[in-house]
C-alpha cells in the first residue's frame, strides 16, 4: 500500500446543535509521526473516534489503509485510548496475552521494567508503567499504523522520554503514528503537526509555520510580580516564564505604558511566540 494509512476527509461531527468536530481532512502516511494538537475541547479525541469507526460522522469519510475502519482493517492498528483500554483486574502478563491473543499474534515478552511486574495486577501499577502495559499491549501484532490519545499524559518526564524511543522506534519501522498530546517539547518529535481549535484544524506544518507571525511581549523586570498584576487586571493574555512575565498577541508600547502608569520599571520587548501561546490566541480570537 503507497497511500496514507489513517485519512481524514471533511470530517465532521455534531452533537444535537453542538459542531464538535469541523471539517477536518489530514492524512498519515507510513514511517510518519503526526502530532494532533489543541486545547480540551478542541475535538481532538472525538476525531480520532471517527477514524476508528467508533464514532459515525455526520458528514465526511474516514480511512484506515485504504479504506472505510472495519474489524479487518482495524485488525492492523494498534491503539492506545486515553483510558489506556486495560483490564484493571488482569495482571500484567495476563492483559498481554489477552491483547496478543484477540489478535491472533503470539504473546512476545515482557520487556525491561515490567518483566518484574508481570504477576501484578494493573490496578496496582503507578501510571508510568501502565503506560507502558498500554502500548505493549497495542504492539503484540505488529500494527501498521499507531493511533495514540494522550498516550503520555501524567507520566513524569522520565517515563515520558522511553514511551517516545518507542513511538519513533515505530515510525523508523514504517509505521505511521498519529498522536495527540498537551506537551509542547513531545510536540516536537513530531515529523508535521496539526493544530485543533473549535473542532476545526487551524494551523499545519512545522512548529514555525503554526506560529506564524503571532508575537509575544516580553517583559524583565524586578517587580515581575507587580508587572503580572498590572497587565492581568487589563485583561491582556499574560503567562510566566520563569520570572519573566509574557504577553500574548499584544501591543509593545500598550506594554509599556501600563507598567509606567503604575512604576514599574521594566525592559520591554516583543519576542517569538511559542506553540503554547499560539493557542491562546487562537482561543481568545
Amino acid at each position: 500500500m503507497t497511500g496514507p494509512l489513517v485519512e481524514a476527509n471533511g470530517l465532521t461531527r455534531r452533537f444535537g446543535s453542538a459542531l464538535a468536530v469541523d471539517d477536518v481532512s489530514f492524512a498519515v502516511g507510513a514511517g510518519e509521526v503526526v502530532g494532533l494538537l489543541g486545547a480540551n475541547g478542541a475535538g481532538k479525541t472525538t476525531t480520532i473516534r471517527m477514524l476508528l469507526g467508533l464514532l459515525a460522522p455526520t458528514e465526511g469519510e474516514a480511512h484506515l489503509l485504504g479504506g472505510p475502519p472495519t474489524q479487518e482493517n482495524r485488525a492492523q492498528l494498534g491503539y492506545v485510548p486515553q483510558g489506556l483500554g486495560l483490564y484493571q483486574d488482569l495482571t500484567v502478563a495476563e492483559n498481554v496475552a489477552f491483547s496478543a491473543a484477540a489478535y491472533g499474534a503470539e504473546t512476545a515478552p515482557l520487556p525491561g521494567a515490567l518483566a518484574e511486574v508481570g504477576d501484578r495486577l494493573v490496578r496496582d501499577l503507578p501510571l508510568g508503567l501502565s503506560r507502558q502495559v498500554a502500548f505493549v499491549c497495542a504492539l503484540q501484532h505488529e500494527p501498521r499504523a499507531l493511533v495514540l490519545d494522550e498516550p503520555t499524559s501524567g507520566v513524569e518526564p522520565l517515563a515520558r522520554a522511553h514511551l517516545w524511543d518507542t513511538i519513533r522506534a515505530q515510525a523508523d519501522a514504517g509505521v505511521g503514528v498519529l498522536v495527540t498530546t498537551h506537551y509542547m517539547q513531545e510536540a516536537r518529535q513530531c515529523d508535521r503537526l496539526l493544530l485543533m481549535s473549535r473542532g476545526r484544524v487551524v494551523g499545519t506544518g512545522s512548529e514555525a509555520d503554526i506560529v506564524g507571525d503571532t508575537r509575544v511581549v516580553a517583559v524583565r523586570t524586578e517587580s515581575w510580580q507587580q508587572a503580572f498584576e498590572v497587565l492581568d487586571a487589563a485583561d491582556l493574555p499574560v503567562t510566566l516564564a520563569g520570572t519573566t512575565v509574557r504577553v500574548v498577541d499584544a501591543d509593545r508600547d500598550e506594554v509599556a505604558r501600563l507598567l509606567e502608569r503604575s512604576g514599574v520599571v521594566a525592559v520591554v520587548e516583543p519576542v517569538a511566540a511559542s506553540l503554547d501561546e499560539r493557542m491562546v490566541v487562537l482561543a481568545r480570537s
